[in-house]
């Protein structure tokens, strides 16, 4: 399959007004000028009419990821394929996918249980990103074809799930890390798997080996254009005292100058810039032991 990007992230929540309030004040993001008025929160970054759908509910979790395919014909190569390997998965109604400002769109699930939608004919609105923080722009391509940055999953089966992706979606592997929590030499620690789609970010998708994740994430990355960005975004998160997950650092696989703050719905969010931009023809996945050349330093707030 040719996955171009993570186009939008569909999140629950119990009080959509609080992602409202922080994605405007604390990450300086716009509400989305061109989508309804139907009671959910939709937030706009660049020339896509929204990233970030936030929809009332009982529970808060990432509720879904939306990966943007080619084209019609890929679209439909993608559900036979799909088909093919005994994968289910629900096809939109037309209303749906409009809802969603896409042509075609189905739903369907990894193996560790992540919401997952994949759909062609994305639309652009067009309309002029003007950020309440006055922030410059964020990195997210040509037309917005670098997708909205990217996601962390937890996956309790990462094995299969990172085949899932790998053998049946498409993705490429960027890198692998293995994290372990204790001195025991038994400890079998826990994967992480890095990988890419159809565009240069170095990462759209990430798999973290954890079996037990309430809110189905963990953490969304944002990509500023400018490094003053994160300063004033840093700023403004001590200021609104919001629990601060990682300190500021520079991450080595790839290379994002970033810091962690907690979200509304429990997960974190990375706010950085300075990403690399890979050229994947010949690329080998890599293999790091170490997360940072320096700082993130990370300590998760009192539940």
């Amino acid at each position: 399959m040719d996955v171009r990007s993570l186009a939008y992230v569909v999140i629950e929540s119990t009080e959509p007004q609080q992602w409202l309030d922080y994605g405007t004040n604390i990450l300086g993001l716009m509400v989305a000028p061109t989508m309804p008025q139907d009671g959910n929160v939709y937030l706009k970054l660049d020339s896509r009419p929204y990233r970030f759908a936030i929809v009332k509910s009982d529970q808060n979790r990432l509720a879904r990821c939306g990966w943007e395919l080619a084209d019609e014909a890929g679209f439909n190569d993608a559900k036979a394929e799909l088909t093919t390997a005994g994968v289910a998965f629900e096809e939109a109604s037309a209303a749906d996918a409009q809802a969603r400002r896409v042509r075609g769109l189905i739903r369907l699930q990894d193996p560790s249980g992540n919401g997952l939608e994949l759909f062609w004919g994305g639309e652009l609105d067009y309309a002029k990103f003007i950020s309440p923080k006055g922030i410059s722009g964020f990195e997210t391509g040509f037309n917005g074809d670098m997708g909205l940055g990217h996601a962390v999953l937890p996956a309790a089966k990462l094995k299969e799930t990172h085949a899932f992706y790998k053998e049946l979606l498409g993705f490429g592997d960027s890198d692998y890390m293995h994290f372990k929590f204790s001195p025991d030499p038994d400890d079998p620690g826990q994967g992480l798997n890095f990988m890419h789609v159809n565009n240069p970010r170095h990462h759209s998708l990430a798999l973290y080996e954890d079996p037990a994740n309430p809110v189905g994430c963990v953490h969304l990355m944002l990509e500023v254009t400018e490094v003053d960005e994160v300063g004033y975004c840093l700023d403004r998160v001590q200021e609104a005292e919001i629990p601060i997950i990682s300190t500021l650092g520079r991450h080595t696989n790839d290379n994002m100058l970033s810091f962690y703050m907690a979200t509304p719905s429990g997960f974190a969010m990375e706010f950085g810039t300075d990403g690399l931009q890979m050229d994947w023809e010949g690329f080998t996945p890599t293999v790091t032991s170490l997360p940072s050349l320096w700082g993130h330093k990370f300590s998760m707030p009192d539940a």
